[in-house]
């Protein structure tokens, strides 16, 4: 439905907290690109300007990217989010990978220890989908599918805190694998994730966080390892 006509500020506030809206619930999904400036209009039911001054004020926030003559996508599903991305997009990839395994390992062992039913065919579930990516043979169709199952993983662990400090880490860990499975999905760079998933079921945090550990650091020619090779 159109939105009301309040005074003007008030008004650019709305429209950015309407597109925001539909950037945290998924309805426009990290990489996805939204719809253009006359269609918002249409939508919104506002001016042009106003619609401008909105998506701007989302880039500016690191919520979305302007491309000149591509369109505007969605980078971030959260101010900090966005944030993080700017700040470690050209951090050193190692240490990237030592946060992830961090945050990972930590998470895994709350999860065998905290885990709920609900969790586990979450985690059944997405672990499908995960392989049904790799099957796939299309990279950016894995990645979704496995940073989606590791977000769960850390849900798992009920610590709302650490779930949304991964969350907002999300984009560029998403960046991180991206590079790290190269152009193309190779048995290189393929990990098998069903262990982490047996031993969150067992509630084995010890198993689950040796498990968690040792994903982000694949074995790709001319990258390091987990030993640091």
């Amino acid at each position: 439905m159109p939105l009301s006509h309040p005074r003007r500020s008030a008004l650019s506030e709305q429209v950015i907290a309407a597109l925001r809206q539909q950037i945290t619930s998924g309805e426009w999904p990290v990489g996805s690109r939204i719809p253009t400036e006359p269609e918002l209009v249409e939508l919104l039911g506002v001016a042009r300007n106003t619609v401008r001054e909105a998506v701007r004020a989302l880039a500016h926030n690191g919520l979305l990217d302007i491309r000149q003559g591509s369109g505007t996508y969605v980078v971030a599903t959260s101010e900090l989010a966005g944030v993080m991305h700017r700040r470690f997009a050209d951090a050193d990839p190692r240490h990237i990978a030592e946060l992830r395994s961090t945050l990972e390992s930590a998470a895994a062992k709350l999860a065998a220890e905290r885990r709920t039913e609900k969790d586990l065919k979450q985690l059944d579930a997405l672990l499908v989908r995960r392989e049904e990516g790799w099957a796939s043979g299309d990279k950016e169709t894995f990645v979704t599918a496995d940073a989606t199952f590791h977000l769960a993983v850390v849900a798992a662990s009920h610590n709302d805190v650490m779930t949304a400090m991964y969350a907002d880490l999300g984009e560029v860990l998403r960046d991180w694998l991206r590079e790290d499975v190269g152009e193309e999905l190779t048995p290189e760079t393929y990990m098998e994730h069903t262990r982490l998933v047996d031993a969150i079921r067992a509630g084995d945090a010890e198993a689950a966080g040796a498990e968690a550990a040792g994903y982000p650091f694949l074995c790709r020619p001319g990258r390091f390892t987990a030993s640091g090779d």
